[in-house]
């Protein structure tokens, strides 16, 4: 496993990456030199993460695996089961960060229990860091109580220049807690704005770079998605490119709170 104990700031998120196309897109990833790969229980790529990194020749310890827990698998009879049934298909031992996909309403699973759960599997050795997805400022502090300061690596949530959670994102700086940005590209419609491609023209790259860049010198950790090498060059290359204080502002001011992944099993949001 991964022997950091912080999380990479570049990854490569695996939505929909599935099958020997999906493999080779992972293997790319990783030819390139990503060393974060984010999957999931509900994205059926597990199996394709697992295979690509064998493929790849890399030792274990140089690739960081994520996974989450589905909200359908919380309750207490399904939570460790799936949880060895993910580390068993993407073929570890361990993952490097575990993580609640969805919060829950407390009718379907209690939140202690869930919680606690996700705990256990850290102490059995299951995950060596632990986190949440899709959290609110509330639940966030309800797992503070409950697990204690520091216990939850990081907060997984949609974040992009058009959605740049303030309130979070503040509460987070706040309390050391890393946000891990999913949607970064919001699947590439950033790309078509006229301030990141201005930026763009000056530096000599993509708007896509830039919008990365952006996010990864506000602090946070982001899991572009693509099976284009060229893009997924680009999306690397983000680490590289300096953004000057009058770049950082003027994208600031492209906060529009567009919220793309929204289901109806949303909590209630803080931005």
């Amino acid at each position: 496993m991964a022997s950091s104990t912080s999380i990479p700031p570049l990854g490569l998120g695996t939505y929909g990456r599935t099958g020997a196309e999906g493999i080779d897109a992972i293997g790319t990833a990783l030819e390139i030199g990503y060393r974060h790969l984010d999957t999931a229980q509900s994205y059926d790529t597990e199996s394709t993460v697992g295979e690509a990194v064998r493929r790849s020749g890399l030792a274990r310890a140089d690739v960081f695996i994520t996974t989450k827990v589905a909200d359908t698998r919380l309750a207490p009879a399904d939570f460790m089961p799936s949880v060895r049934q993910s580390l068993e298909t993407i073929g570890v031992d361990q993952v490097d960060l575990l993580l609640i996909h969805w919060p829950v309403p407390e009718a379907v699973v209690p939140f202690e229990s869930y919680m606690g759960a996700l705990k256990e599997a850290q102490d059995a050795g299951y995950a060596r860091l632990i986190g949440v997805s899709n959290f609110t400022i509330a639940l966030l502090e309800r797992a503070e109580k409950l697990l204690g300061k520091g216990a939850l690596a990081t907060n997984q949530v949609e974040i992009h220049p058009w959605l740049q959670v303030p309130t979070l994102r503040d509460y987070a700086r706040g309390a050391a807690l890393q946000l891990t940005a999913y949607q970064p590209l919001v699947k590439g419609q950033v790309s078509s704005d006229p301030v990141l491609g201005r930026i763009a023209g000056e530096l000599g790259t993509g708007p896509a770079a830039v919008a990365l860049a952006f996010l990864l010198a506000e602090g946070h950790i982001v899991i572009p998605a693509s099976a284009s090498r060229t893009n997924l060059q680009a999306n690397f290359d983000a680490t590289t490119i300096i953004l000057t204080s009058e770049h950082l502002e003027a994208i600031r001011q492209l906060d529009r709170g567009y919220r793309h992944i929204n289901p109806a099993k949303s909590p209630r949001w803080d931005d």
